[in-house]
């Protein structure tokens, strides 16, 4: 039996970064995955269903050709959904070939054991696959991942979840996706542009109900004039029934029953983790809610194992999952003293129009008992934006008004997820929204709105209770080359 320093269980962003760097810190090191390292964002998640969201845009972009002399519009351009899908996994395969994830970890001294199916603790110190091989270690990191949730209602078995659609041959003309968070939201964005008719269905109050509100309110206005009927605070799906024009959806809003018909019904319901095959209760190792449950070192219930990523459900995105991987190595073969902070986390969604967050939402500072400053700017204040005709969207900075730090910002418009980057650099770095406002963007640029929105905090915390009188007067829109005196 071969015996470890540490093993690894699962070999996406978590579970290679934390092979690699535990090798780096001088372990014998193996990293244990039931099929290709990768992990579920390069083979089945956010980078195939980027490329999908890239095919929207061009369709998109496409409209605007006789704006710039480039003749007519196509009137109508067929999508080829098999051609497109097949375009993908192309591009999935160049990303593998790209990160050459086998050879860098063969380079690092890490043992890599792929494609034996899942693996389960068979004690509290060794693993085995179903051919009944067994592993062993001094100690482990969990990173086995999540998977799509269905939920326990009649005929759930005939929706399809986002891995499902890789298997599609043709664009359903209806589909109904239940589900408003950044998985359903994406989705539905890159069918309504293929031409589907879309009705996204959501239990909260409102779409993408974990941003900014102003976010979700500028979403689903955007949605609505792109044709997507946004469905918000339904009371849950109670059954999905075969039908004369496909399927049939009931749910309801309140106490009413309402039916839904519609060619394809797509679950994006939330994300558990891959608990089943990992007979976890061998090594003492608890869970809840559906995760691992792990403190803030990433240290599951029993004393020689971790957990980190997608199945620990702190923040399931890929930037946080290297993050997680690389802590969760250093405190189980390093000094063990690494907390986990998920305090600046740039991500969105690549809807159209894009959408992108860090830090703290308007609500969320001022619930915690903040007196906080709003910046918020139009991308029609860009020239960029005028340029490129993309004038929909803003840009918000919360702002501490006792600090000047910049505690959250969130986009809408073009770029948005490229925009966002910028601020969540600024508040890594402490800057102050001084110091942020007098950076000199390159123009023009969808970048520069970020400087706008700091000048705007700066001029509004030179006025003080002046503001609200400013404003009132209709103050002129700013010029991405305006630079006032401190």
């Amino acid at each position: 039996m071969d015996r470890f320093d540490l093993i690894v269980i699962g070999g996406g962003p978590a579970g290679t970064t934390a092979a690699l760097r535990a090798a780096e810190l001088g372990a014998r090191v193996a990293l244990v995955e039931r099929g290709r390292p990768g992990g579920t964002c390069t083979d089945d998640g956010c980078a195939p269903t980027r490329v999908l969201a890239k095919a929207a845009r061009l369709l998109r972009d496409m409209e605007q050709l006789p704006a710039y002399g480039l003749g007519a519009p196509v009137e109508q351009v067929s999508v080829d959904l098999e051609a497109l899908l097949a375009a993908t996994q192309r591009t999935v395969y160049e990303l593998q070939e790209k990160k050459q994830l086998v050879g860098h970890l063969a380079g690092a001294g890490v043992t890599l054991i792929a494609g034996r199916g899942p693996v389960g603790f068979i004690s509290p110190h060794a693993v085995a696959g179903a051919d009944g091989e067994a592993l062993e270690a001094d100690r482990f990191i969990v990173a086995a991942g999540g998977h799509a949730r269905r939920l326990p209602f009649p005929g759930s078995e005939l929706a399809l979840t986002h891995s499902d659609v890789w298997e599609m041959r043709a664009l359903p003309r209806s589909m109904a996706i239940v589900g408003a968070a950044a998985t359903g939201a994406q989705l539905a964005s890159v069918f309504a542009a293929f031409g589907t008719q879309v009705t996204l269905l959501e239990v909260a109050p409102r779409m993408v109900p974990g941003e900014d509100e102003d976010i979700s309110t500028a979403l689903a206005a955007a949605f609505t004039a792109n044709g997507i009927a946004v469905i918000t605070g339904i009371s849950g799906v109670e059954a999905i029934t075969r039908g004369a024009r496909g399927l049939r959806l009931a749910y309801r809003i309140g106490d009413r029953p309402v039916v839904l018909d519609a060619e394809s019904v797509m679950l994006a319901v939330g994300w558990p983790g891959n608990l089943d095959d990992l007979r976890l209760e061998e090594a003492a190792v608890a869970t809840e809610r559906g995760y691992i449950k792990v403190d803030d070192r990433l240290l599951t219930t029993a004393p020689h194992i971790w957990a980190a990523g997608d199945i620990t459900g702190r923040m399931m995105l890929v930037q946080s999952a290297t993050h997680e991987g690389r802590i969760a190595a250093e405190n189980a073969v390093g000094d063990g003293v690494r907390d986990l902070r998920h305090t600046i986390v740039a991500h969105g969604g690549f809807t159209d129009p894009e959408y992108g967050s860090v830090g703290l939402t308007e609500a969320a500072a001022r619930s915690g008992g903040r007196d906080v400053v709003i910046g918020k700017v139009s991308f029609g204040d860009l020239d960029r934006a005028v340029i490129d005709r993309r004038t929909d969207g803003f840009a918000k900075l919360v702002v501490d008004r006792e600090t000047h730090r910049v505690l959250g910002a969130h986009v809408i418009g073009e770029q948005a997820v490229e925009v966002v980057q910028i601020a969540a650099t600024a508040m890594a770095a402490g800057m102050r929204v001084e110091q942020l406002a007098e950076i000199e963007f390159a123009y023009p640029t969808f970048t520069s709105i970020i400087g706008l929105a700091a000048r705007q905090v700066v001029h509004a915390l030179r006025l003080g209770g002046d503001v609200a009188a400013w404003e009132s007067m209709g103050r002129p829109r700013p010029a991405e080359w305006e630079r006032r005196d401190p």
